[in-house]
């Protein structure tokens, strides 16, 4: 099974369609069981989502491929590799692990700072360490990639892909990550649960956007397929892409999500493909939520 569990929302109020808040302590058991039971092996987290780190240890994850993410380097930090090594033995003492899978940066810009090499290196010296199996990247943008790659190879990289957002596989970046022996995590397939909602559940502030869902709401119409089928089989079309990252709000939505999954490709064509930020990138919506 391709797919990884997100764990925004076992921490924090996560996604422009959640209703439901936090996934429930009792459900968060449930949940991971299902998703183990159904193959799944993979969970992803952050120091940032709140206490998902926490409450995975908790609930136990000894087995899963854990992959989790640093907050961006703070300005005054004296020692980038002590800061590095102290947020990681942070993060495998909340989930009660010896090491992870795979450390990715979220803001990888501070690479191409003026300490980027003391930050690449740290990552690098906990590999050696055995501490961390997996160093890469979480990125906004395939850009991003392009002023990287010069400098610095990543075991792990974690995009965004979805039906809207095509950037990907259009800039070569999918099969550049496979030749070099790149494993690509996608992430953002419901784009925050956006490509699930109707068109009159959408906040007003994407009615800027109308023409571009409006299109898509037509193929979904014409193909007949349901919003999170067509979303799931489109994202599991690429063979390049070793785990598709879906967030839930419970066990309930899981096992759509792993029924969806069952489906062949997808090939949708590209109306309603776009390079557009605004629409891309939900850390820009804040006045669309």
């Amino acid at each position: 099974m391709r797919l990884a569990l997100g764990t925004a929302q076992f921490g924090i109020d996560y996604g422009i369609a959640n209703t439901r808040g936090k996934v429930p302590g009792g459900e968060a058991r449930a949940v991971l069981d299902y998703a183990w039971d159904a193959g799944i092996d993979t969970l992803d987290t952050a120091v940032a989502y709140g206490d998902s780190e926490e409450r995975l240890g908790g609930l136990g994850v000894d087995g899963w491929k854990v992959v989790s993410k640093l907050p961006a380097i703070p300005d005054d930090c004296a020692d980038v590799s002590e800061w590095v090594s102290g947020a990681v033995r942070g993060s495998l003492q909340r989930l009660k692990l010896d090491r992870l899978y795979g450390l990715l940066l979220h803001r990888p810009v501070q690479l191409l700072g003026a300490r980027g090499g003391e930050l690449f290196q740290a990552m690098e010296q906990l590999k050696a360490d055995g501490i961390v199996l997996k160093a890469g990247v979480s990125i906004y943008d395939p850009a991003e990639l392009t002023d990287l790659s010069d400098h610095f190879h990543f075991d792990l990289v974690q995009a965004p892909l979805s039906l809207l957002d095509r950037r990907m596989v259009d800039t070569g970046w999918l099969s550049r990550l496979t030749e070099s022996k790149t494993e690509l995590h996608t992430r953002s397939v419901f784009l925050q649960g956006l490509l699930l909602m109707a068109p009159g559940q959408r906040p007003t502030a994407f009615h800027a956007w109308a023409p571009v869902l409006g299109k898509y709401d037509d193929w979904l119409e014409a193909s007949g397929l349901s919003r999170l089928e067509a979303c799931i089989r489109y994202a599991l079309s690429f063979p390049e892409v070793s785990r598709v990252i879906v967030g839930i709000d419970g066990v309930d939505q899981l096992k759509e999500i792993v029924q969806a999954a069952r489906g062949g490709p997808l090939t949708p064509g590209d109306a309603f493909a776009t390079t557009d930020r605004q629409l891309l990138d939900p850390s820009r919506w804040a006045a669309a939520s």
